[in-house]
């Protein structure tokens, strides 16, 4: 196969599950209505933004689709967008933040499930970035004339760690519930092919970056192991899963206390892809950038308008408060229903922007609107 240098993303799909739950209805779904967490969850409500979101779980609670099921009905929505059965893919790259079961990787599950024939596979593991670290790893193998076409899908499903018999007998304060009334359901695909798309407009990938920090902070957001850091001993895997859950290793919790950190830390790693050039701020013609809560976005807008005086806000995209923070589905959800609004026009640039406060990430990917070829 000849070398190409370029990828195009094609094809879009998005899966949400169930009915809209609004404000009122997540202690129906969730638990949690006794008095302190009813004052809790209305706090955190009240800042987040999120009007209405999508659980996979009934009115009881109970469970209603795997993980990897949400992935697929994602996928075989961009696979239909672009007019292609999963037979056409070569490769198809994963990212959640858990999978349905421990072995095998959330990938070669999905794949199962999806079907079609030989192909290669990637499991992203990580949290909200994973996605684009996903996308990343797919995007070059077209580039490099690997693959001609290929998938990328991000889906979460974290409800099921989020009912009240997971914070029944143990110690919840705002770590674990400021997760608990933060995140829903959902799963984002994109196709990518080594051509644009013959009869519309298509999304040239220019380059994707993800850099971690994690060198510089302890662990924010986490799940399965005592404390804010791993011990020898001290993990899900080294007793019983009762005394685990006992301790509450299966409950996410995030340290609240360094979110204002990782908004200050993005901002710096925007204003460096800035100053190396390949972000060009008076060409940026749109951006996608994930947040957990409104609350950040403001502090974005506050620290990018010290850079950027002139900063045009409507030039943002987001549907937190529509369809709520999926975690490493986002991107892809937003991305597909920006795209699928036509507010997006040959020419034009779109950045993507991801940060992950699991212990501090951040990816960018960098597109350009292209018409469909000349005949």
């Amino acid at each position: 196969m000849a070398t190409t240098a370029s990828a195009y993303l094609t094809g879009f799909g998005s899966y949400l599950p169930g009915v809209p739950v609004g404000n009122d209805g997540i202690a129906a779904r969730l638990g949690g209505d006794d008095a302190v967490t009813d004052r809790i969850r209305r706090r955190i409500l009240e800042h987040n933004g999120i009007r209405q979101r999508h659980y996979a779980i009934d009115d009881h609670g109970n469970p209603t689709e795997l993980n990897e099921e949400l992935a697929v009905k994602a996928l075989q929505a961009a696979l239909r967008d672009r007019g292609w059965e999963p037979s056409d893919l070569r490769m198809l790259a994963t990212a959640t933040t858990m999978g349905d079961v421990l072995v095998p990787g959330f990938a070669s599950m999905v794949h199962g499930r999806l079907g079609g024939g030989p192909m290669q596979l990637l499991s992203a593991s990580g949290v909200c970035a994973s996605s684009l670290a996903a996308l990343d790893a797919a995007v070059s193998k077209v580039k490099l004339g690997d693959h001609p076409r290929v998938a990328v899908v991000g889906s979460e499903l974290p409800s099921r760690s989020l009912r009240q018999q997971r914070f029944d007998g143990i110690r919840a304060g705002m770590d674990s519930h400021f997760l608990r009334w933060m995140l829903s359901d959902g799963a984002g695909a994109v196709v990518a092919e080594f051509q644009p798309h013959p009869s519309r407009p298509s999304l040239r990938v220019d380059w994707v970056r993800h850099i971690s920090l994690a060198h510089e902070h302890d662990v924010c957001m986490r799940a399965g192991m005592e404390g804010r850091e791993p011990t020898v001993g001290g993990t899900w895997q080294d007793g019983t899963i009762d005394d685990a859950e006992a301790a509450g290793m299966f409950t996410l919790r995030q340290d609240v206390g360094v979110l204002d950190d990782l908004a200050a830390a993005g901002l710096a790693q925007f204003e460096e892809l800035v100053d190396i050039g390949l972000i060009d701020v008076r060409h940026l013609d749109h951006v996608l950038c994930h947040y957990s809560t409104n609350v950040f976005r403001d502090l974005a807008f506050e620290g990018l308008r010290r850079r950027i005086p002139t900063l045009d806000t409507s030039r943002w995209f987001s549907n937190l408060e529509t369809r709520g923070n999926t975690g490493a589905a986002s991107i892809f959800i937003a991305l597909e229903e920006a795209f699928r609004s036509g507010r997006f026009a040959p020419g034009e640039t779109v950045l993507l922007a991801v940060p992950e406060s699991g212990r501090f990430s951040f990816a960018f990917a960098h597109l350009t609107v292209v018409p469909p070829p000349s005949p």
